[in-house]
């Protein structure tokens, strides 16, 4: 796994949420303690946000003696209204894109949705 990054103040573009989808999603079976040390979070938040996404239906979990295997439910649309129709997967695929720029074309998300420009010459 990747070394965690240096420690930040102030916002950030991503949540706690999305941070933690990301990690299992490079490791099905990343330890919580893993998951933690690389979102710089305590091990109790990890397993809460787990919590919150497998509730949600994100996120399911199988226990193979003491290790957990996390699945991502990657169809499920995104909360937010201003997201919608967009899912996990392409969230997750957005993400892969940035830790790994020679990702090939083929697997690129689809293009977001956009409104229409405003008529820069207005109405008369």
């Amino acid at each position: 796994m990747a070394t965690a990054p240096e420690s930040h103040t102030g916002w950030t573009f991503l949540t706690n949420h999305a941070r933690i989808l990301a990690v299992i999603a490079d490791n099905p079976s990343v330890r919580i303690r893993d998951i933690a040390a690389h979102c710089r979070l305590t091990e109790r938040a990890c397993q809460r946000i787990i919590a919150d996404l497998e509730q949600a239906g994100y996120l399911s979990r199988t226990r193979h003696g003491r290790t957990n295997t996390y699945r991502i439910q990657e169809d499920v649309p995104l909360r937010h209204p201003a997201e919608s129709g967009l899912t996990v997967a392409t969230l997750l695929t957005l993400l892969a894109r940035h830790e790994a720029p020679g990702i090939r074309p083929d697997l690129a998300p689809p293009a977001l949705p956009h409104p229409p420009p405003d008529d820069p010459g207005g109405q008369p």
